[in-house]
């Protein structure tokens, strides 16, 4: 396992960036293994679209490196900074690791994205408004697809509309009064289509922060269009746990997890 890396996500000072403070510049940390050609996730930490929570950061690249999956986290930007901003990020991310593939040592077509809470809906937005990319595209960054290969979803935002909605989460993503249009276009359960990749779901029933009903929503979608997924659903346990490793029946998942990824050809 190597040291850690950081690569700014817009080196050419993308306009963008002209509402950005210092400090929420966003950027790629790339956790490396020593596996040739290895699997990639992109990790996008919850935090409502205000914060970034840590423990689910760092701690899930360390998780997927042990593994023989490198891991990449990503800064992306949050409010007072709204949509398409964090999307305009994810999506870049998700470009940028299939053009540095080679120099990071990744395999190209397995390339996955983790979220978790708002992060979680940030990757199934990213899950089911993908492109192609261009292919005569100035940057060679934007001709890469944004498509990942897998999704993983940790007690995820899906739906922005009412009663099952986030609502600190669609507040700082859109505002108040934000359009019924909007709010139904980024709701994931909305868009997911025969493209979208499969996806691994773990959520608490008792989830006082994100009703369970996002994840449900989310793989019921998924059905419908016969694409595969797990989910595994726990009796009880707070919002925002990450790896979970304090308790004892919610730290299964990480295990749970890596069974679906041996299964999806991303373990080493």
């Amino acid at each position: 396992m190597s040291t850690p890396a950081r690569y700014l996500l817009w080196p050419e000072n993308h306009p963008t960036l002209a509402d950005t403070s210092a400090q929420d510049i966003p950027t790629l940390t790339v956790f490396p293994v020593d596996t040739p050609k290895a699997a990639c996730i992109l990790i996008l930490p919850g935090g409502g679209y205000q914060a970034l929570a840590p423990h689910e950061a760092d701690p899930i690249a360390l998780w997927l490196n042990t593994l023989g999956i490198t891991g990449i986290v990503l800064r992306y930007r949050r409010a007072p900074l709204q949509h398409p901003i964090p999307f305009m990020d994810a999506s870049r991310a998700m470009r940028m690791v299939r053009a540095r593939a080679s120099e990071w040592d990744i395999d190209p077509h397995r390339v996955g994205i983790l979220g978790s809470s708002a992060g979680g809906h940030l990757a199934a937005t990213v899950s089911t408004q993908f492109d192609s990319g261009e292919l005569r595209a100035e940057n060679p960054i934007d001709r890469h697809v944004s498509r990942p290969d897998l999704t993983i979803l940790m007690y995820p935002v899906i739906t922005l509309q009412d009663p099952f909605a986030h609502v600190g989460s669609r507040l700082n993503l859109l505002g108040k009064n934000a359009p019924v249009a909007l709010i139904e276009k980024l709701s994931a359960d909305k868009n997911v289509s025969a493209q979208t990749p499969p996806a691994f779901l773990f959520h608490t029933v008792d989830d006082s922060a994100v009703p369970v009903e996002n994840s449900l929503m989310y793989a019921e979608a998924l059905r419908q269009v016969q694409i595969s997924f797990e989910m595994h659903l726990y009796e009880h346990g707070e919002h925002g746990v990450g790896l979970a490793q304090s308790d004892p029946v919610l730290s299964s998942w990480p295990s749970r997890c890596a069974d679906w990824l041996g299964r999806r050809g991303f373990r080493a």
